[in-house]
């Protein structure tokens, strides 16, 4: 599959389903992933056409903090995805995102997960995003909504979810 190296702020994308990752553990993460939902709907030349429900997981990283919830949506967009990473980006900031540490706290995060089935590598945006593949509290929320997806370079979701420990990962 090819990559692309290169995405221009201006370029016209066609409509495609993007995947986004959600997750939260400040401030009401339940009510900040509902509002991060009706967000995503309202985004220009895109439509929220899928979401999976609210999972509770485990932080990564440093475990002085509370559990998250997490969910995916899928849009059906035109925006270019570095368009769409400033639009999640933005979202974010209105939740008052703070990144103090990384793997921290936050109130809200939205990871651009997939876009179509392309291979993005650019300075500020990879997709797939690097790490879904090892990541329970997005693969699980994600076969929930869509079993047979197949990760672009990484291959069946059900045969990545079967390699990774799910102890920690409960619906809500």
């Amino acid at each position: 599959m090819p990559t692309n190296n290169h995405i221009a702020q201006t370029e016209t994308a066609a409509e495609v389903i993007c995947w986004i990752g959600l997750g939260s553990n400040l401030s009401d993460p339940e009510g900040q992933l509902q509002q991060a939902f009706d967000e995503l709907a309202a985004l220009p030349d895109s439509q929220l056409i899928q979401r999976s429900a609210l999972w509770s997981s485990a932080p990564v990283g440093p475990q002085d903090q509370p559990d998250f919830v997490n969910a995916v949506a899928a849009l059906r967009t035109q925006l270019p995805p570095l368009t769409l990473l400033d639009a999640l980006q933005a979202i974010e900031q209105a939740h008052r995102r703070v990144r103090l540490r990384h793997w921290g706290p936050r109130t809200l995060d939205l990871d651009l997960l997939l876009y179509g089935d392309q291979v993005i590598n650019h300075p500020r945006l990879q997709v797939p995003h690097p790490e879904m593949h090892r990541r329970g509290f997005v693969l699980a929320p994600l076969s929930s909504v869509e079993p047979t997806m197949i990760i672009p370079e990484k291959g069946p979701i059900i045969e990545l979810l079967s390699h990774i420990p799910l102890d920690d990962l409960h619906p809500l």
